[in-house]
């Protein structure tokens, strides 16, 4: 049988929620180039992928993690997801900004979460790891425990590695670069050229084609 970091790689590629253009490459947020893009929103489209992160989030919640009184999502990306998962499991669902609102009761969680509650949070993408460990800064702050992060893709960069572990985060994720890039060969999305770009991206991404 497959693995399914595998089959969520090829999933993904198929409903464009991934690209990869290493000839034409797309600028992040953070300015980096970079000849992948992940917008996982889009799985929210396609049913079944949706229903396969879901099922696959709460066998990793089954398995991995007890106690769990509240599941979290990170905005927005991991909303809907971290929202999917609570209402499967039946558990109380919050969300966590990437800034206090600026009206209002100026907000930082949404949702109710008390002192001492075990919550797992969950997550669309990992890249540098940065705002993802913010989140679960702002749990802590409120004295609720973090058990870990559940994720639906992530680089793999050494750098998100490191801040998972000075944080004291545990991180399982469903599907990952060396997934995809297996995947995107096999399939003839890319040629092994494209490979060898790709494979030039990941050594220094922050620096690449500057």
């Amino acid at each position: 049988m497959e693995r399914i970091e595998s089959v969520i790689a090829e999933k993904l590629l198929q409903i464009n929620a991934i690209k990869l253009n290493p000839t034409n490459p797309y600028t992040w947020a953070s300015g980096w180039k970079s000849p992948i893009y992940c917008d996982n929103r889009k799985i929210l489209s396609f049913p079944g992928v949706r229903n396969m992160v879901k099922s696959e989030f709460v066998n990793i919640l089954k398995e991995v993690y007890k106690n769990v009184d509240v599941i979290a999502g990170v905005a927005t990306g991991a909303i809907a997801h971290g929202a999917l998962v609570a209402d499967l499991l039946n558990l109380p669902f919050i969300y966590i900004r990437s800034a206090s609102k600026s009206h209002g009761l100026e907000n930082l969680i949404e949702g109710v979460l008390e002192a001492g509650q075990n919550v797992v949070v969950i997550e669309d993408l990992i890249s540098t790891g940065g705002s993802s460990i913010k989140a679960v800064e702002a749990i802590r702050e409120r004295k609720a425990n973090v058990l870990g992060m559940l994720a639906i893709f992530t680089y793999g960069f050494s750098q998100a590695e490191n801040n998972f572990e000075k944080a004291n985060c545990k991180l399982h994720t469903l599907s990952n670069y060396t997934a995809l890039i297996q995947k995107a060969l096999e399939s003839g999305y890319i040629t092994n050229e494209q490979l060898g770009m790709l494979a030039d991206w990941r050594k220094n991404p922050e620096t690449w084609m500057q």
